[in-house]
């Protein structure tokens, strides 16, 4: 019997690799179909010799997303950008680039399709990103009914975009603004929304809408005092008004346009600004990890395994505070 074969849109990246991990241990063949695979050769030892492979796709591009997807068994995908930058705008790859790769799967009589979203996915919503998010869905779900769409809330791990920079901001600021400190986030482990999306494309799990989020449910303020007290750093938080950080996100959008696009805005948008304003929670009633037989894993469990290096003394601060303790 043929080795099955899954192609991952986005697979190089920071949910999309752990995807790939998860495809090759159960015995997959992987295609990581990425816009530049010669970047993504650190892919290939996740399986044997030969079982992931980077192939070359552009899911704004009919051919590519269509020669990266025949012949597979099932299709993951996984590309997705929080601000946007030359071509890849929101409505290009958040919502036509779904688009196609459903239609496509479709057409070339996938068996499975696995869309990962996120919470908050809402057409009528007043963020760019969630209503692309949400635009892309419904395409998704008109081209293949029987797609499964994962929704996470906030994901961390080793490589995360939001603890991380939450703590690199601690490191270098004395005084760290918070915006929406009373919002409320579900942070989910990165490898659990990889699992899932494994269990989605593997087995015959219901079709439809998942929403993925961990045990804990914390404002943004009290995120910000986990990170802080990881990171061993005293800060002073101060919370902007949504008026002050939309201008304040004004102007930091527009460095790009001031340097030529040589300087992005790494800080805070205006659309992140209008994500802030809105809890990122697991709907009431909604399936999420229990229903794919996932237990969530406690940010407790991890969060302190990567971001010690934001201490003052990074991995050293044990073996600093001990020294005190002789002298004293």
């Amino acid at each position: 019997m043929p080795v099955p074969i899954v192609t991952i849109f986005g697979g190089s990246g920071f949910i999309g690799r752990q995807i790939a991990q998860g495809m090759a241990r159960a015995g997959w063949r992987v295609r990581v179909a990425v816009r530049r695979p010669d970047e993504a050769n650190f892919v290939r030892p996740y399986g044997v010799v030969g079982q992931v492979e980077p192939i070359q796709a552009n899911i704004r591009d009919e051919d590519s997303t269509r020669k990266a997807i025949a012949g597979a068994t099932a299709v993951i995908n996984c590309v997705g950008i929080m601000a946007e930058a030359g071509r890849q705008t929101f409505a290009a790859v958040v919502e036509e680039g779904a688009a196609r790769i459903a239609r496509i799967s479709a057409e070339e009589g996938i068996a499975r399709l696995v869309h990962v979203s996120a919470i908050g996915a809402d057409p009528a919503s007043d963020s760019l990103y969630a209503a692309a998010k949400g635009r892309g869905e419904e395409a998704v779900r008109r081209a293949f009914p029987e797609a499964v769409i994962l929704r996470p809330s906030v994901v961390f791990g080793t490589d995360d975009s939001f603890f991380n920079r939450l703590a690199g901001l601690a490191r270098m600021l004395p005084v760290v603004p918070v915006v929406g400190p009373d919002t409320r986030f579900q942070p989910v482990y990165v490898q659990d929304v990889a699992m899932a999306a494994v269990t989605a494309a593997t087995t015959d799990a219901a079709p439809g809408v998942y929403e993925l989020g961990g045990p804990e449910v914390l404002g943004f303020r009290a995120l910000m005092e986990r990170v802080l007290a990881i990171i061993q750093r005293r800060r002073l938080l101060v919370t902007l008004p949504f008026p002050l950080a939309r201008i304040q996100a004004f102007l930091l959008d527009l460095l790009p346009r001031l340097t030529g696009g040589l300087v992005g805005n790494p800080i805070l948008t205006r659309d992140q600004v209008r994500l802030l304003a809105h809890d990122n929670l697991v709907s009431p009633g909604a399936r999420g990890l229990a229903d794919l037989g996932i237990t969530p894993t406690a940010m407790g469990a991890i969060l302190e395994t990567y971001l010690y290096v934001y201490r003052p003394h990074g991995q050293f601060d044990a073996i600093t505070d001990s020294a005190k303790n002789l002298r004293a």
